[in-house]
């Protein structure tokens, strides 16, 4: 399977409706290769609902929407056991969670008990009722979106769950010229139905096998266990990056060398996702939040210190 042509027309189909997003299209689409679920934390209006469902539609997948708000309960996701009085039993709704594509609007809306529903089903693909458990359909990808704007009615992600985001990216407002583009393509209304499916969810599991095949060499590996290793020996970092963030990268690089049209990583494929994989599970001490430093600056600080002293041959040995 061509891995690059694949998530090049997956972006085409996307770009008919999100309007000069490339590079944050893309890098939905390689989380989606490589299994790991999204947080799009970014301010109201921006496109974030309208990129999943256009997205969704592109891969052919599955798609269910949950609307997260203050009084939702775990089995409003998961479902539960009704019972039928016609026929004296109980009878299993699974929720919305059963799908290939959840996009989990306003995330932090939800009471932490409920955010913590999402636990399960985002790590082991599966879920739990009554003490039964079932399998989640495959591919399951969570396209979460956060409101990091408005601090009423709205809870912070558990550490546990931020964890569990693959990346976590911010689309932004566009430009003023992409912006008369987006008036003339959606100004009066969305046209889904111009989306055409380029995949399904078959060839996507397909395409995530492809990606696991990607050789990552040990210099590259060593490359990443330096920067996570960096992270939690930085005195101006109260938490650093987890064993499963180092996970997180070393996936979502081979899903990026693949789209790259590459069947092998490189440094540059660690550095292009590297700020997307690891910001948002790093926390600042307070003396380094108080005196103006971010945690983008600080891992910047980090990498710059990290020589990525990798051959060709390193690369390329598999």
């Amino acid at each position: 399977m061509d891995i690059k042509k694949l998530s090049d027309d997956i972006l085409s189909e996307t770009e008919k409706i999100i309007v000069g997003k490339t590079d944050c299209i893309r890098k939905v689409i390689m989380a989606v290769l490589s299994g790991g679920h999204v947080l799009l934390n970014d301010l109201p209006g921006v496109g974030k609902t309208t990129l999943v469902k256009t997205l969704s539609k592109a891969t052919g997948c599955d798609y269910r929407r949950i609307q997260f708000v203050s009084d939702m309960l775990p089995s409003d996701i998961i479902g539960m056991n009704i019972f039928n009085q016609k026929s004296g039993d109980f009878e299993l709704r699974k929720g919305p969670v059963m799908t290939n594509i959840l996009l989990a609007d306003e995330i932090n809306r939800a009471i932490p008990r409920t955010q913590s529903a999402l636990l399960e089903a985002m790590e082991e693909h599966q879920i739990t009722i009554d003490g039964n458990t079932f399998p989640l359909p495959s591919p399951f990808i969570v396209l979460a979106t956060e409101n990091p704007v408005e601090a009423e009615s709205t809870f912070h992600l558990p550490v546990a769950q931020m964890d569990r985001f693959l990346i976590s990216l911010s689309i932004g407002y566009p430009g003023q010229e992409e912006e008369i583009r987006m008036l003339k393509i959606v100004g009066d209304e969305i046209p889904f139905e111009s989306v055409r499916a380029v995949s399904d969810s078959n060839m996507i599991i397909q395409a995530q096998r492809e990606c696991r095949k990607v050789h990552v060499s040990d210099a590259i590996n060593s490359y990443i266990v330096k920067i996570t290793n960096g992270t939690r020996n930085d005195p101006r970092l109260r938490m650093g990056a987890s064993p499963r963030a180092s996970r997180a990268l070393y996936q979502a690089s081979k899903a990026w060398a693949a789209m790259n049209g590459r069947s092998f990583v490189t440094p540059d494929d660690v550095k292009d996702i590297v700020y997307d994989v690891l910001v948002h599970r790093m926390t600042l001490e307070e003396s380094a939040e108080f005196s103006g430093l971010t945690v983008r600056q600080v891992l910047s600080q980090i990498l710059d210190n990290i020589e990525a002293s990798i051959s060709a041959k390193d690369e390329v040995n598999a």
